[in-house]
């Protein structure tokens, strides 16, 4: 991990365990937490939110973020994932965006209740990726 340590990493995946508790998943059952490390210290997290209406979800990584922002900070260094249940729940295509714009250079932490953690980094999961330099 380039920005945080063992004992970061393991209370960034805490927070993010506890956020799945707080999941609304009604239609897939798969509830999935994010927790978050600003550029100065600070901790969010968000939850999976899901809708009758599927393309209003919201996943708990955009969720975390738009906590972050909410609240006054524009940076994040680490973001650690939980799901319940499943495979590897790596973000998906919109939250990779979301990631790179708010953190292109973070570690990014992946587990579920069966599966070690997986580090990897937002350029990894968005390699080439499209960000405000390109504007």
């Amino acid at each position: 991990m380039k920005h945080i340590n063992q004992a970061t990493s393991i209370q960034l995946l805490q927070l993010a365990r506890q956020a799945a508790d707080n999941a609304y998943a009604p239609y897939s059952k798969f509830k999935v937490g994010a927790a978050l490390l600003t550029d100065n210290g600070k901790y969010f997290t968000g939850c999976n939110v899901e809708n009758a209406s599927y393309g209003l979800t919201l996943c708990a990584e955009r969720n975390a973020i738009a906590n972050m922002v909410a609240n006054g900070h524009k940076k994040f260094v680490a973001l650690a994932i939980h799901a319940r249940e499943g495979t590897k729940c790596y973000p998906c295509g919109a939250c990779r965006q979301w990631l790179y714009e708010f953190g292109k250079d973070a570690d990014i932490i992946v587990e579920n209740d069966s599966l070690e953690p997986i580090v990897t980094s937002t350029i990894e999961l968005l390699p080439n990726a499209f960000g405000p330099e390109n504007l």
